[in-house]
């Protein structure tokens, strides 16, 4: 509602009634002793407030604005702070208000105007202080006080003192009531949530009990069947050279029956009798002390992967309380996907999942190379890897970067020829250089490219000639991806700020999408050809339905810097990468945050993500690869690359970066690219 601009307007104060006297006595006054109307009273009032309001302006140096302090009055008339006129008079001989001349012997003390200043401060102390402080102000100039007048005040105010501290106890009483209320709220939380979380490890640390006993019996059963297997085979057969086979069956080697042997071939017969038995018992004892040796290699390797839980123990502590809370009712079911829970009978689901996640964790401690190529090229100085994938069926990989060639190379050849240099199966020569590349998962010859002109390529790697060419995107494309549930469709992102759909039927873009901030990544959602997930240099992900892209679904905000990729682990989970040096997964079906990881550097280049069903792998400006669990925020580890010519000492090896990334499936390989062209083939190894 607008206001209605009015006058200051003066309260209306009730009149008091007054008597016939009264009224008779007011109207037998002389017209100059009447008391005046309370129109004439109120004009007076505001004529008073408005002249007390220009005597204090008047009282205002002309020179500061604040009241005069110690007057000093010039020749020409005018009243101004001492400190203020001689200030003023060392840099100028004038006065401040009218500009006559003047210097520092034509200034004198206003002691007039010194006195009306100090009774107006009075009257303004006066009107607001307190009355304490008149009654001191009295008592100062001399009012007549009598003793007993003082006693009664003075115990007067003993009570008064008693009333405010007990008053001011009881408010301080009271704070510090209600924040033990809410401590021993919060506490009773906290320990009820502790006597749950005992409950529930003292349940799964008797599951745990109760089955490792039964894997112990199921051992002890199978060593038993071992040992009589081997017992058996060992009885059956026959000795070599007590008996030997003729033609005619089974007979004593030399007829021993007609008492033919002589003494001398009785003591050989047993001393090849005890060689046999002396060759049977060093068997096996070899395949005692190999078991022996299997067993220290396990021991071992269970030390260290008990090593590593004790160093991330926090982590998994909050891991598992989390699985825990959350399924806490639930019994176990074991699901297709889940192949690293064993069913076992009365085991709650979280511990299962828990388990799960502390079988993967622990699993692997290092990263180890298999193979190792260079991504050289001839013509070109420059061989930044920017992107590298693999296949449908993990047998080819493609890479991609500033020279300006796609290069399909045969994944076994790699891995099982040792050599430096391997000729690629397929290349490819584009006209700019290239950010992105992404296989079709149904047509295993089709692979989309993305460039530094903005066009977006579909390719036939058999025929290496290109099928369709999109040149709708008016600056470079950073990413772009094929869909998974529709072979047929795939989608762009752009720094003109665009994302488009398109459709390798079509010669244009299906669908369009502006938004305010560069396009840097963008990914469809596994199991829905309708979702996209795109990484803005405005710090957000904006996870879109593309039957209404009005607006998205949402909007993830969390990471402080630009988002540069975008990778799906499920239908639901959701990895990001940012140049603010963190990884963060989300929830796209809740719309929540899950969890962020940091450890490696990433603060200006594309340094590459790759993710698959547990683990999520980045690159590093510190030339180093990193890999993560999905469920904890530490690294699992890392490999750092080394310079590919020690002898080198010119080679700054500390000047390049990871530049592209990719898991084999949802196996532990993994190839890396690094910004000098180098690529590895990594395993998780424990």
């Amino acid at each position: 509602m607008e206001e209605v601009s009015t006058g200051a307007l003066v309260p209306a104060v009730k009149p008091e009634p007054v008597s016939s006297s009264a009224t008779v006595a007011a109207a037998a006054l002389p017209p100059a002793a009447a008391p005046p109307p309370p129109e004439v009273a109120g004009d007076a009032a505001a004529a008073g407030a408005s002249a007390a309001e220009q005597l204090d302006r008047d009282f205002l140096c002309p020179i500061c604005m604040q009241v005069i302090k110690d007057a000093f009055l010039t020749s020409c008339g005018h009243s101004f702070c001492y400190m203020c006129i001689t200030t003023h008079l060392r840099n100028k001989n004038d006065c401040p208000c009218c500009g006559h001349f003047l210097n520092s012997h034509q200034i004198f003390p206003n002691f007039m105007l010194d006195k009306l200043l100090k009774k107006t401060s009075a009257r303004q102390v006066s009107k607001t202080a307190s009355p304490i402080e008149h009654f001191r102000v009295a008592l100062q100039q001399g009012c007549p006080v009598s003793i007993k007048e003082l006693d009664s005040l003075l115990v007067f105010l003993a009570e008064k003192k008693r009333k405010m501290e007990q008053e001011e106890a009881e408010r301080n009483m009271q704070i510090l009531l209600d924040f033990l209320h809410c401590l021993r709220k919060q506490k009773v939380e906290e320990l009820h949530e502790i006597q749950n979380d005992l409950q529930y490890i003292k349940e799964d640390i008797n599951s745990v009990e109760r089955h490792r006993i039964e894997l112990y019996r199921a051992r002890d059963r199978y060593s038993v069947k071992l040992r009589m297997l081997g017992d058996d085979h060992s009885m059956r057969k026959p000795w070599p050279s007590s008996m030997e086979k003729t033609p005619s069956g089974f007979t004593s080697s030399n007829i021993s029956t007609q008492g033919n042997l002589s003494s001398g071939s009785l003591q050989s017969k047993k001393m090849e009798t005890k060689a046999q038995v002396s060759s049977h018992g060093l068997q096996r004892k070899d395949t005692l002390s190999g078991s022996d040796s299997q067993h220290m290699n396990q021991s071992s390797l269970s030390v260290t992967r008990k090593k590593r839980v004790h160093a991330q123990f926090t982590d998994l502590q909050e891991c598992y309380l989390q699985k825990r809370r959350q399924l806490a009712n639930q019994p176990h079911f074991q699901d297709e996907k889940d192949k690293n829970v064993i069913h076992r009978e009365g085991y709650n689901a979280g511990l299962a999942h828990f388990q799960s996640v502390l079988s993967t964790f622990t699993r692997y401690s290092r990263l180890r190379v298999i193979a190792e190529l260079r991504h050289e090229d001839l013509f070109h100085t420059a061989n930044i890897v920017s992107s590298i994938e693999f296949d449908r069926d993990d047998e080819l990989f493609a890479t991609a970067g500033v020279s300006r060639r796609i290069k399909v190379f045969d994944f076994s050849t790699v891995v099982n020829e040792p050599t430096d240099v391997h000729c690629p199966v397929v290349e490819m020569t584009t006209r700019s250089k290239l950010s992105c590349l992404s296989w079709n998962k149904y047509a295993k010859n089709h692979i989309a490219s993305s460039d530094y002109e903005g066009i977006v390529t579909v390719w036939d790697v058999d025929t290496r000639q290109s099928l369709m060419e999109y040149e709708e995107h008016e600056k470079r494309a950073w990413s772009v991806d094929f869909s998974r549930t529709e072979p047929s469709m795939l989608v762009s992102g752009s720094d003109d700020c665009k994302v488009k759909v398109w459709c390798t039927r079509q010669e244009a873009s299906v669908l369009n999408i502006d938004m305010k901030a560069n396009i840097c990544c963008v990914k469809y959602n596994p199991g829905s050809s309708n979702h996209i997930a795109v990484g803005s240099a405005d710090h957000h992900i904006h996870y879109y339905d593309l039957r209404n892209i009005s607006q998205p679904l949402h909007v993830f905000t969390g990471h402080r810097k630009a988002v540069s990729y975008v990778k799906f682990l499920s239908n639901n989970e959701l990895a990001s990468a940012s140049t603010d040096s963190t990884l963060r997964l989300w929830d796209v079906k809740e719309n929540l945050p899950v969890r962020t990881f940091r450890g490696h550097t990433n603060e200006k280049n594309f340094v590459g993500l790759t993710v698959n069903s547990e683990y999520i792998a980045c690159g590093s400006e510190t030339n180093e690869v990193y890999v993560y669990h999905k469920e904890i925020s530490k690294h699992v580890t890392s490999h750092k690359f080394g310079s590919p010519d020690p002898d080198d000492p010119d080679d700054d090896a500390g000047s390049y970066f990871i530049s592209a990334v990719c898991w084999k499936s949802d196996s532990p390989t993994m190839l890396t690219a690094n910004s000098q062209g180098t690529i590895k083939v990594l395993v998780l190894a424990a």
